[in-house]
């Protein structure tokens, strides 16, 4: 079941939270081209992200690197986690329009999920511009990559594309908590993640209480196949948030930098963590099945 075919009633409960959303959105938005001071110099020596993010943190190289390379990969980092960003909101506001489609404009969710879409694009252009204030180039995933999300964004609907943007939201939350505390960041990133992490607090009730309403009384077999997908469509997702170019431009070996990264116990602990809320929620809402389980443990997120 697509969201495009979907034909169901929403719940009451589904309505309520929504308007809810509603109301928190007109009392607390922001507009980052105002809450942003683009024109602010940016000191030589602040992180792109708290340097305990980094992919590099506490390996022997990270040890090697100079304080220039620390904040040369760190702003690159961040910069390649924001390109990723905006990738995924685009395929996220797609998904949302279908399930959207001849919905009754009236009902809370179907205004809700339009205030979702205008808020993505407001930080869409906010990553774009923190990227070019940084001097950062743009960073895709892998070719395959992008070629497998045209068909995802086009078929996924309900759980499926619920589950996939929940998985995005909450990674890039519990990072940008700490981004938006850290002392040695940048402002610049300070202040989008903030932004960020209001208003994307809003998009991830949102998506959970879509995931419970699309649950219902589902068959055995599409929940397994809809855990299956989604933890497919969250390996994708982290594995595509730093890209390799990242490591040639803080001036290091690509190849030895890459091992460093996958092979980082302390990588691999901080993503648990950041998963930890994700699991939770996923596990109650029937979606941590035995192989999703298995996919998750492969990209540390378990």
């Amino acid at each position: 079941m697509t969201g495009a075919t979907r034909t169901t009633e929403h719940s009451a409960a589904d309505d309520d939270v929504s308007r809810r959303l509603l109301e928190s959105s007109a009392t607390l938005s922001y507009d980052p081209m105002t809450e942003i001071d683009w024109e602010a110099p940016l000191p030589e020596d602040g992180y792109g992200l708290n340097p305990e993010w980094s992919t590099l943190y506490g390996t022997p190289l990270w040890d090697e690197m100079t304080e220039a390379q620390r904040v040369t990969l760190t702003r690159h980092e961040v910069c390649s986690i924001m390109s990723t960003g905006i990738w995924f909101e685009m395929i996220l506001q797609q998904m949302i329009l279908r399930d959207q489609y001849v919905h009754n404009p009236a009902n809370a969710e179907f205004q809700f999920a339009l205030t979702e879409i205008a808020d993505e694009c407001r930080h869409s252009i906010m990553f774009a511009r923190t990227c070019a204030k940084l001097d950062v180039p743009a960073y895709f995933p892998r070719k395959d990559v992008v070629e497998a999300a045209r068909i995802f964004k086009s078929v996924a609907g309900g759980e499926v594309a619920y589950g996939g943007t929940l998985v995005a939201e909450e990674v890039l939350d519990v990072m940008q908590r700490d981004w938006m505390r850290g002392e040695n960041v940048l402002d610049i990133v300070r202040t989008s993640s903030k932004i960020h992490v209001v208003e994307e607090s809003r998009h991830m009730k949102f998506a959970r209480q879509e995931i419970r309403e699309h649950m219902e009384g589902i068959s055995p077999l599409r929940r397994r196949a809809s855990a299956a997908l989604i933890a497919l469509g969250a390996s994708v997702i982290v594995r595509s948030l730093v890209n390799y170019g990242v490591y040639r431009a803080a001036g290091l070996d690509t190849r030895r930098a890459v091992e460093a990264a996958a092979n980082n116990p302390h990588r691999r602990s901080m993503m648990r963590t950041a998963c930890a809320g994700l699991m939770e929620f996923l596990d109650e809402a029937g979606l941590l099945t035995r192989p999703a389980v298995a996919i998750y443990r492969r990209v540390h997120m378990i």
